[in-house]
């Protein structure tokens, strides 16, 4: 096992080598899931003018309590025609501009409407309900760091902030193939000693997942030429991703073939579990990973490596993977020489995340792997992680 590279340092390798693509203008609308290469900066104060938090009446705090005729009902979007003079109010909307000579805005429970006039028993605080021009941000500022992978909070607050485009790293284009003369696509018949093809699918989502532009390319049999084929087409993208074929045996044909495509092999096997006979390569600026066959081990090595290089080069600031604290739900026995991420389930008590490691850690079981929503990082060592012991894990989904 000594020749085997530490997990850290296989993903310390392959982030040294996903440089940052070319980027782009994208509009907002299109920016779901897209990576800044370039701060966001507002291009107005919001609120863009001193606005009401409530429903009620825009008035001088000095001139409560008392009664006070309603001079103006204004809606959001329509401002006052004139200032509030002294000792008058105005009625005003949520979101409503307060008008120049107010102070305090009064919510409509806390008068009594006489419909022209209004009545303030108590005295109101300066400033009471009015959302101050700028209050959240102000022009110029920083809306959205770079380096910052876009969620749905994130576009709204910039399209609030007046920003119809934003500049991101180009998605980067991905090629998916499978390998091996046993494969057969869902739903057809199996005839003796074939399986149905299913990383492929599996592993196209978790790149698209990843901001990946995906194809899957159509699944090849154990032959040379076929192989060379397959592999001259993918390394025409950004990333290639095989699954199969990278063992030792004598249909293992992928990374033969692709060192005589010129492919520089930075890495073969890492001390995890599943996932061992993991490799990966560059050509010119191709990342080339080739990921196990057992379904299980193409997952796991996709979530440890892919996707952290997709987020890398599209300039995230923190390509991961995502650890989060977790605490174990039952013991469990570390692997004296491997890294192991444990399929589990969590459930959140309390203030902590339980994960419980489900029945069937083999890595060909798939279906097994599917009850899980969690991957526990169980580091190398000689004997048991207690129940209740720290741990970190990866969240499985589509993030």
């Amino acid at each position: 096992m000594t020749d085997l590279l530490s997990f850290e340092d296989a993903l310390a390798a392959v982030l040294a080598r996903a440089r940052p693509l070319p980027s782009e203008r994208v509009p907002v609308e299109a920016g779901a899931g897209r990576v800044l290469v370039e701060p966001a900066c507002a291009v107005v104060d919001l609120p863009p003018f001193p606005s009401s938090a409530m429903d009620g009446f825009a008035l001088r705090a000095e001139d409560a309590p008392g009664r006070l005729p309603v001079v103006f009902r204004i809606a959001a979007g329509r401002p006052a025609t004139r200032p509030l003079g002294t000792g008058e109010a105005m009625a005003i909307a949520t979101g409503g501009v307060v008008p120049d000579g107010a102070d305090a805005v009064v919510p409509h429970e806390y008068v009594v409407d006489h419909d022209n006039d209004v009545e303030l028993p108590d005295a109101v605080a300066a400033g009471a309900n009015i959302r101050p021009r700028g209050g959240d941000v102000h022009l110029g500022d920083v809306v959205v760091a770079a380096g910052t992978r876009l969620a749905p909070g994130h576009l709204g607050a910039l399209a609030a902030a007046g920003l119809g485009e934003v500049v991101c790293a180009r998605r980067p284009r991905a090629a998916v193939l499978t390998t091996g003369t046993e494969l057969r696509r869902p739903g057809e018949p199996l005839q003796a000693g074939e399986v149905y093809e299913a990383n492929g699918l599996m592993l196209a989502a978790q790149l698209a997942a990843a901001g990946a532009e995906v194809e899957r390319l159509a699944a090849v049999e154990d032959d040379e030429a076929v192989h060379r084929a397959a592999l001259e087409r993918g390394l025409e993208f950004d990333v290639l991703v095989t699954s199969g074929g990278v063992s030792v045996g004598p249909h293992d044909l992928v990374r033969r073939v692709e060192a005589e495509l010129g492919v520089e092999e930075v890495f073969w096997r890492v001390a995890v579990k599943p996932g061992k006979p993991v490799s990966f390569g560059v050509r010119e600026r191709t990342l080339v990973f080739g990921l196990p066959g057992n379904p299980v081990s193409s997952l796991v090595g996709c979530e440890l490596f892919v996707k952290p290089a997709l987020l890398a080069l599209q300039g995230a600031s923190d390509p991961g993977p995502p650890f989060e604290p977790g605490t174990l739900a039952r013991a469990i026995r570390r692997d004296p020489a491997r890294t192991e991420l444990m399929r589990a389930r969590s459930a959140r008590e309390g203030d902590r995340v339980v994960l419980d490691p489900v029945s069937g850690q083999e890595s060909h079981m798939i279906v097994r792997a599917a009850e899980a929503d969690a991957l526990v990082l169980v580091p190398v060592g000689e004997g048991e992680l207690p129940a209740g012991a720290p741990v970190r894990y990866l969240r499985l989904g589509m993030g």
